[in-house]
């Protein structure tokens, strides 16, 4: 059975044998032609026999089109010696071997074969007959009826390389599309995780410190163990939460749960508090005005506050830490910082959690620098504008 493509690719050949056959049809007709006062061949054989050939070789013209117009040229040149007319009719064939010419090689094998033909027809023509009866249809009738197919072959190789660059820019944009969706797709898998790090990490923390915290005073003080042991419930009870509002983002749009708030410095009371229950004592220090920060950005803050306060409960020696918010009209600088002895992770740039700090202060358009202090502890200082600089759809979800 013949395919669809099959059948695409023997329509141009179909077409060529067609074309062939008007052209064998032209020639024939061309070779009857005389004009009244001027001698022509007692016979059409030759021109017609010449013509067969031209049209034989102008199968392959789209494949070979140097060799077929070198041959076509020399059956022209044959039959336009032996006295027949240079009319259109009669350089049919050729015309249609410069048209391929014209259309599928370079511009040297175009300037080269197509003026030498037209030098050698005119020649012939004028060597033939060298009186000035029908001068010009020997002469210029030729150069004009061989100079169309040249100019319609080279209009279509312009419109042919045009058509590619068109389709060449279409999958070049398809595929830029393709990588930006596959990096968007990144980014995403990037911030979830950002943000399932964040969350795990600080409530998990903070419940190992209440944990142990209340399993040292339960024989001594079963009260407080008791207190720390129910503040822990809740401490479990919101990461749980938060998880399931991050998780959320993964949803289908038709999921009938709506989702929590972002979480911000409003918040930073609370987060706060989850702190102290775990033995860390912290300090807030507000410098300025307070001033209203976009979704990015608020989210943004919490986030490294929240970061560098889980660290400081696993790693101070002194189980104290201080934040302070410093506004100013355009950016708002956060330092969380503890005096006593510190241990930075030991992973290259900080960890993870350092690193996802990072992370979200570039993305909109701040910077952080975490690192030991030079009288002892550890200190995590950011400057972040009040409205993200960076353009981030998803940056505000928890």
């Amino acid at each position: 059975m013949t395919t669809r493509s099959e059948r695409r690719r023997a329509r141009p050949h179909v077409m060529d044998v067609l074309t062939v056959l008007a052209l064998l049809g032209c020639a024939t007709f061309g070779a009857s032609l005389s004009i009244p006062g001027t001698s022509r061949p007692s016979s059409d054989t030759p021109a017609v026999v010449l013509a067969a050939v031209s049209c034989l070789a102008l199968l392959t013209a789209r494949d070979h089109p140097r060799s077929v117009v070198l041959v076509v040229a020399a059956c022209t040149i044959a039959t336009l010696t032996q006295g027949y007319l240079p009319t259109p009719l009669t350089l049919a064939p050729l015309m249609m071997a410069l048209y391929w010419v014209a259309a599928r090689t370079d511009a040297t094998s175009r300037r080269v074969l197509g003026v030498g033909t037209m030098v050698l027809v005119v020649a012939t023509a004028l060597i033939d007959r060298p009186t000035t009866d029908m001068l010009l249809l020997r002469s210029v009738g030729p150069v004009l009826w061989l100079l169309l197919p040249m100019v319609g072959g080279r209009n279509a190789r312009l419109r042919s390389a045009y058509l590619e660059s068109v389709q060449a820019r279409a999958v070049h944009a398809e595929r830029t599309r393709e990588e930006e969706a596959r990096l968007r797709v990144a980014e995403e898998r990037m911030r979830i995780a950002r943000e399932l790090h964040d969350v795990v990490a600080h409530h998990m923390a903070v419940a190992n410190a209440q944990a142990g915290t209340a399993r040292h005073l339960a024989p001594t003080q079963p009260e407080q163990a008791q207190k720390i042991l129910d503040e822990l419930t809740a401490t479990t009870s919101s990461a749980l939460l938060e998880l399931r509002a991050t998780v959320g983002v993964l949803r289908q749009a038709d999921d009938a749960d709506s989702l929590d708030p972002a979480p911000g410095l409003h918040r930073l009371p609370e987060l706060i508090a989850v702190c102290e229950s775990a033995g860390l004592t912290v300090t807030v220090t507000t410098e300025g005005e307070p001033r209203p920060l976009s979704p990015g950005v608020d989210l943004t803050a919490y986030r490294i506050i929240q970061e560098a306060l889980t660290n400081a409960t696993k790693h101070a020696s002194d189980h104290e830490a201080r934040v302070r918010l410093a506004y100013s009209d355009s950016r708002l600088l956060i330092t969380v910082a503890n005096e006593g002895a510190a241990t930075a992770p030991a992973l290259p740039g900080g960890g993870f959690g350092l690193m996802g700090m990072r992370e979200r202060a570039h993305s909109v358009g701040g910077h952080l620098r975490a690192g030991p202090r030079p009288e002892g502890g550890f200190e995590v200082t950011t400057a972040l504008p009040l409205h993200s600089q960076v353009t981030d759809e998803h940056e505000a979800t928890p």
